[in-house]
């Protein structure tokens, strides 16, 4: 057992940046600035900008409020482009799979660093955690690169009056929520890439098979 806790030191890390990776995607999906939207029309928009992200539209407007005015998306309004409806459903399954794969990483660890007799499930549980970080990073990167594609083309969405934007902005840039989504998505990869990698687990189980010593084969041989 105890070699089993001083090989597993690298998982223990790759499960803290799995575990900080799940927290900036959750925070990704939450942030608004996955796109800068620029308005030449500054009367009701003051600041010349507008925030668009999968769940709501924002921008700063003195003539409607004093303070951040938002409108939210639903997943079933229709003037939404694509890529928006499925970066809410696939950034949702992104959290979701990353919950599990910090739950089955440690869950592993706990296997390694402490003295559990049945260690059946060990492999599995390093081979799941691994799955699953590589799971919850291709969920969130479709939709980050998909929508940044957007915006690099200078897509345009259809608002509705009531949100006060235009349809066709002044320009667009990728915001800060699409940056910070792609460096979560890099670290739920390298915590993937460090479970994928041990190979220890392998060599120790192996070693604990109960092995016949020459002179007991030859006694077994004679008795026959």
């Amino acid at each position: 057992m105890l070699f089993l806790a001083r090989t597993a030191h690298g998982q223990f890390l790759g499960l803290i940046v799995g575990f900080l990776g799940w927290i900036l995607i959750l925070a990704t999906a939450g942030l608004n600035e996955w796109r800068l939207w620029f308005v030449s029309d500054v009367s009701v928009i003051n600041s010349g900008v507008a925030w668009v992200g999968i769940w709501r539209a924002c921008f700063y407007s003195h003539i409607l409020s004093d303070f951040e005015n938002c409108q939210s998306f639903s997943i079933s309004d229709s003037f939404l482009p694509v890529e928006i409806p499925v970066a809410q459903v696939l950034m949702m399954l992104s959290g979701i799979c990353g919950l599990a794969a910090n739950v089955a990483g440690g869950l592993a660890m706990r296997m390694a660093y402490f003295s559990v007799k049945d260690r059946r499930y060990l492999r599995l549980l390093f081979l799941l955690a691994a799955v699953l970080y590589l799971l919850t990073a291709t969920l969130s990167l479709v939709p980050l690169v998909w929508n940044m594609t957007s915006v690099l083309n200078n897509s345009t969405i259809a608002f509705p009056p009531e949100y006060y934007l235009p349809s066709v902005p002044k320009g667009q840039a990728v915001g800060s929520a699409i940056a910070v989504g792609i460096v979560a998505s890099i670290m739920m990869l390298i915590s993937s890439l460090i479970f994928f990698c041990y190979r220890h687990v392998w060599e120790s189980l192996s070693s604990e098979i109960p092995k016949v010593p020459p002179n007991n084969r030859i006694t077994v041989i004679n008795a026959f």
